[in-house]
C-alpha cells in the first residue's frame, strides 16, 4: 500500500513546476556561442575600390554551408559567387563578381557554432560612397520560432530525463537498496530513461530544421537528416541513444535481479556480512557499468557543447563530465529520495542509514560542484566584470545563490534525520521497558487467565468455522493487513521528525527544479568571454578609421586572450604600402586599458590560400615596450591574404588570432 501526497504537498509541487515553467517560457532565445568579431571588409566601412571576396571572422569555428554568407547589391541581387572557404580556423570567405559598382552592399550569414547553436547577423559596407539599398534581410535565427522552442524544450527534457535516471539509479544502488524492489522508485527511474530516450529521439529529427531553415516541413527531411548524423552533434546523439540501450539493460538487472537479492538487505547490501559474495559481485558490477554508462552519457554532452570549444578542451571535457555525474548524484537522489519519503510502502520505509548516506552522497556532490563549476566560470567568463556585465554571468550569479539556498536546507534536513534517529532510539527503549513490566504481573492474575482461555477457544472456533470458507479466510486476512498497514501508516504521519523531514526535503527539491532549469538555459547562453570580446571587437571596429586597397597601407586590430594572467589585450598590425614587394611592419600590443604591454614573444605567418602561398614567417624585432617591427617583408603577389598572429604571454600560454587583408 503507499501513500499518496496530501493535498498541500501537491499544491506545493504545482507550485514548484509553475515557476520553474515561467522561468523556461520567460528565458531570451538561445544566444549565439559563435559571435562574429571581424569582417572585410569591416562593418560600416567605406572602400575605395569593389574587394575580390568578403571575410567572416568569428569566435570560434563554425560549419558553413553553400548559403551560408550572401552578399546583396543595393537592389538586392546576390554578388557573392561559390561556396565559402575556410582560409583559417575562424575565417570565411566568399569571392565575390567582378566590376562591382558604387554603394552600400549587404552582408547575411547564418551558420552553425562548433557548439551546436545556429547563428545569424547581417550589416553593410559600402564601395566609394554609401547609398540607398533596398534590401531587407531577417537576422532572425532558425531557432527562433516553433522548431527553435521545441528544440530548446528537447534539451530541458533529456537533461531532467538524465539526472533522474542517473540520479536515481545512484541512490538505490550507494543509499537504500530496498528501494530496488518499491514500484514508486523504479518507475521514477524508468520514466528517467523514457524521458532521456524521447528527448534524444526528438532532437536528432529536430536537428535538421534547427540549423538550417527552422520550418517543422523540414523536420521529416531525410536528406537533412543524413546530413545531421555527418555532424558532431549528430554523432553524439547516436552515440547518447546506444548507452541508452545499455542504459536499459542496467535497468533490467537493477530491479530484477539486485532487486531479488536486496530482500535480505533491510537498508544497504554493503552492510551484510562476508556470507553474501553473489551480492557484493552484482553490486559492484552495477556500480561499475553504471558508472561507465552514466559517464558516456555525460560525455554526449561535454563533446558537443560549451566545452568542447575555447580554452583548455582537453581538460574541459572532462571536468564538465565529472560536473554532470555531481549534478545527477545531488539533483537525481534528492527526487528519489522524496519519492521514497512520500511514496514508498509502510513496509518498506526509508530508514535513518539510507538519508544519512545519501546526505554524505549530496556533500561529495556539492564539493565537487563547488571545484568543477570555479573551473568552468573561470573558463566561459575570462574577467569578474563578466558576472555582471553578461547574460551568462548573471545567471551563473543566480545559479550560485540557488546552490547555496539548497546548500542551506539540505543542512535543515541533516538536523531532522539526526532527530528521526535520536526519537526511533528513545522509542525502542520505552519498548524495551514496558516489556519488561508486562512480565512482572504475569502470574497474578488467575481470574484474567480463564477468561483469557475462554476468549481463547471461541476465537479457536470462530477460526475453524472461517477454515470452512478459505475465500472468507482470505478477505479477512487482507482487510486485517490493510487495517494494519492503515495503522502504521497513521503513526508514521504523526511522527513529528519525519514530517519535518519530508518537508525540508520537499522544498529542497522545490530550489533543485528552478536550479536545473537555470543551469539549462546556461548551457544555451553565450559564454561571458565571447560576448566580452565580440562587444570588443565591434568597438574597435567602430572606433578604427576605414582603409581600404587605395590607402597605400593596411592597417589591422585583432583582440587576444591567451587565458593566463593578463592575457587579454589587443594587437595592432601596420603593414605599408600594403603591396607586392618590400614592406614595412609593426606590431603594436596594447593591454584592455589601451597601455602599451611587453609580451615574451610575437610572430607573425602570411598565407595566400588561393595560390597555396605561405605560410611565411615573419619575426619582428622588439622596438619598445609594446612595440616590434619588421622591414623588407616580402610579398610575392597581390591577392587576399591572410595575416596570422601568435601572442604569448607566458610560458604555456599563448593564443593565435588572424584576419583577412587585400594585399597589391
Amino acid at each position: 500500500m503507499t501513500q499518496t501526497i496530501a493535498p498541500r504537498v501537491r499544491t506545493l509541487v504545482l507550485l514548484i513546476l509553475a515557476v520553474a515553467g515561467a522561468l523556461l517560457a520567460g528565458a531570451a532565445p538561445a544566444s549565439a556561442h559563435a559571435a562574429l568579431t571581424g569582417s572585410d571588409p569591416a562593418q560600416g566601412a567605406v572602400v575605395d575600390t569593389a574587394p575580390a571576396r568578403v571575410s567572416l571572422t568569428f569566435s570560434e569555428p563554425v560549419a558553413v554551408g553553400d548559403d551560408s554568407v550572401r552578399v546583396l547589391g543595393p537592389k538586392g541581387e546576390r554578388v557573392d559567387k561559390g561556396d565559402p572557404a575556410n582560409p583559417s580556423g575562424t575565417t570565411y570567405s566568399v569571392p565575390l563578381v567582378s566590376g562591382l559598382p558604387d554603394g552600400t552592399y549587404t552582408v547575411a550569414y547564418q551558420v552553425v557554432s562548433a557548439d551546436s547553436h545556429p547563428v545569424a547577423g547581417a550589416f553593410t559596407f559600402s564601395i566609394g560612397a554609401p547609398s540607398e539599398t533596398t534590401v531587407s534581410v531577417s537576422t532572425q535565427a532558425s531557432d527562433d520560432g516553433l522548431v527553435g522552442w521545441l528544440y530548446g524544450f528537447g534539451r530541458y527534457v533529456s537533461y531532467a530525463g538524465f539526472v533522474v535516471l542517473a540520479g536515481g539509479a545512484a541512490f538505490v544502488l550507494a543509499c537504500w537498496a530496498p528501494g530496488a524492489r518499491v514500484r514508486a522508485v523504479q518507475r521514477l527511474v524508468v520514466s528517467g530513461w523514457l524521458a532521456l530516450t524521447a528527448a534524444t529521439l526528438g532532437l536528432l529529427m529536430l536537428r535538421g530544421s534547427y540549423t538550417t531553415s527552422g520550418r517543422v516541413g523540414d523536420v521529416f527531411d531525410l536528406e537533412l537528416l543524413g546530413d545531421v548524423l555527418q555532424t558532431k552533434t549528430g554523432a553524439a546523439l547516436v552515440s547518447r541513444l546506444l548507452l541508452l540501450a545499455a542504459a536499459a539493460l542496467f535497468i533490467a538487472v537493477l530491479f530484477g535481479a539486485y532487486a531479488r537479492t536486496s530482500d535480505a538487505a533491510p537498508d544497504h547490501p554493503a552492510d551484510g556480512d562476508g556470507g553474501e559474495p553473489d551480492k557484493r559481485d552484482l553490486t559492484f558490477g552495477l556500480a561499475l557499468g553504471g558508472t561507465v554508462v552514466a559517464a558516456g552519457l555525460a560525455a554526449s554532452w561535454a563533446m558537443s557543447e560549451h566545452a568542447s570549444q575555447g580554452l583548455q578542451a582537453g581538460v574541459a571535457m572532462p571536468v564538465d563530465v565529472v560536473h554532470l555525474l555531481a549534478v545527477a548524484a545531488w539533483l537525481g537522489g534528492l527526487t528519489a529520495l522524496l519519492v521514497a519519503l512520500y511514496r514508498a510502502p509502510v513496509e518498506t520505509p526509508v530508514g535513518r542509514d539510507a538519508v544519512r548516506r545519501f546526505s554524505r552522497l549530496a556533500f561529495g556532490s556539492v564539493v565537487t560542484l563547488a571545484v568543477t563549476g570555479v573551473y568552468q566560470s573561470w573558463r566561459q567568463l575570462g574577467s569578474w566584470s563578466a558576472f555582471t556585465d553578461t547574460r551568462y554571468g548573471q545567471l551563473l550569479l543566480v545559479k550560485i545563490a540557488l546552490v547555496a539556498v539548497m546548500v542551506t536546507v539540505a543542512f535543515m534536513s541533516r538536523r531532522w534525520t539526526q532527530r528521526l534517529a535520536d526519537a526511533r532510539v528513545s522509542a525502542a527503549a520505552e519498548r524495551a521497558e514496558r516489556a519488561e513490566e508486562e512480565k512482572q504481573p504475569a502470574a497474578t492474575a488467575p481470574a484474567e487467565a480463564s477468561e483469557t482461555s475462554g476468549t481463547s477457544e471461541t476465537f479457536e472456533a470462530e477460526k475453524t468455522e472461517a477454515g470452512q470458507d478459505a475465500v472468507r479466510a482470505a478477505q479477512l486476512d487482507r482487510q486485517r493487513a490493510a487495517t494494519e498497514a492503515a495503522r502504521q501508516q497513521r503513526l508514521r504521519n504523526a511522527d513529528p521528525n519525519r514530517f519535518g523531514l519530508r518537508r525540508s526535503v520537499l522544498a529542497e527539491a522545490g530550489v533543485a527544479v528552478v536550479l536545473l532549469a537555470v543551469t539549462t538555459v546556461l548551457t544555451q547562453t553565450e559564454p561571458g568571454r565571447t560576448e566580452q570580446d565580440a562587444r570588443a571587437a565591434a568597438a574597435t571596429s567602430s572606433s578604427a578609421p576605414a582603409t581600404g586597397q587605395g590607402s597605400g597601407a593596411v592597417s589591422l586590430t585583432m583582440p587576444f586572450d591567451t587565458g593566463g594572467t593578463n592575457g587579454k589585450g589587443v594587437v595592432s598590425i601596420d603593414l605599408d604600402p600594403a603591396r607586392a614587394g618590400d614592406n614595412a611592419l609593426h606590431i603594436y600590443v596594447e593591454g584592455p586599458d589601451g597601455t602599451p604591454v611587453d609580451v615574451p614573444e610575437v610572430k607573425i605567418a602570411l598565407t595566400l590560400a588561393a595560390q597555396d602561398i605561405g605560410p611565411l614567417p615573419v619575426t619582428p624585432d622588439r622596438i619598445t615596450t609594446g612595440h616590434w617591427s619588421a622591414s623588407g617583408v616580402q610579398i610575392p603577389m597581390a591577392g587576399d591574404w591572410k595575416v596570422e598572429v601568435t601572442v604569448r604571454t607566458s610560458d604555456i600560454d599563448q593564443v593565435t588570432v588572424s584576419k583577412n587583408a587585400q594585399i597589391g
